[in-house]
């Protein structure tokens, strides 16, 4: 079994993830809040039935964590990480940017990565050592010069904590120098990971994620060229909380660490 064996079957748990995703988009179907208030539907709930059912069946002794049906050997040495979709509200609202994320992780560090969007048919795969493909091409980050002017994307500046919020607010002057046509993206979820692999953005920023969220995203974003780490610019492990942060170009880390300021737990004299 090669890493390309894991690879191909990544890619074919995310077709079973589209396939069971496809006909309830723009469709009717059931839907329920969880505890922490966010939605759930039909869809999540197959797409990652799908996946789960093939990975039991084909690689049985492999951990899985889902964001909807809880964790399983999740000891074990490989441990597929899922998230069905990613972006439950944009996926709701008819808006085709959410996405499947499916990872694979070897000792704790993700090693395969897929973002996929069932309905524009758009998929990112990330694996170790082997350039990040879209729909199966090479792809690559760009060249950022300097902080002000880059483009910059996060899902919902509602999403931040409340101690979060001037370190975002912070950033943002840096990259807008003050004018409001320089200001962020807003929505997407893991779709704009996929955009800043492709060169299309040059931040992401994001706190409050769990390992689904994220874990397929760093084989993607740094098989591109780029950079994932937390606000402390620290590799993001399982035990990280959640603080995102993707550069398409590395070169700018400490230009977004400085202008982020003292983050959560980061010392002032950073």
């Amino acid at each position: 079994m090669t890493t390309r064996d894991d690879l191909a079957l990544a890619n074919r748990l995310a077709d079973a993830a589209g396939a069971a995703i496809r006909p309830f988009f723009r469709a009717r179907y059931d839907m329920e809040l969880k505890a922490d208030k966010s939605p759930v539907t039909e869809a999540d709930r197959a797409a990652e039935a799908a996946i789960r059912a093939i990975l039991e069946k084909e690689r049985p002794g492999d951990g899985i964590i889902g964001e909807e049906y809880g964790s399983v050997r999740e000891d074990a040495e490989r441990v597929w990480i899922l998230d069905p979709i990613d972006g439950t509200r944009s996926f709701i609202a008819g808006r085709p940017i959410f996405g499947t994320l499916i990872a694979l992780t070897q000792g704790g560090w993700p090693t395969i990565g897929i973002i996929d969007q069932p309905i524009a048919r758009e998929r990112w795969a990330g694996m170790s050592g082997q350039p990040t493909t879209f729909n199966g091409k090479p792809v690559r980050t760009r060249a950022c010069a300097a902080l002000e002017g880059a483009g910059i994307a996060t899902t919902s500046p509602h999403l931040f904590g409340e101690g979060d919020v001037p370190h975002y607010m912070a950033l943002v002057a840096a990259v807008s120098g003050g004018s409001p046509r320089q200001g962020p993206v807003y929505g997407g979820d893991c779709y704009n990971y996929g955009l800043l692999a492709s060169g299309f953005l040059d931040i992401v920023i994001e706190s409050g994620l769990q390992s689904y969220d994220f874990a397929a995203l760093v084989p993607v974003v740094e098989g591109a060229g780029g950079l994932m780490c937390d606000w402390h610019g620290e590799p993001l492990t399982a035990d990280s909380e959640g603080h995102v942060l993707a550069l398409g170009d590395p070169a700018r880390l400490e230009d977004v660490l400085e202008a982020l300021g003292s983050a959560p737990g980061r010392n002032h004299d950073h």
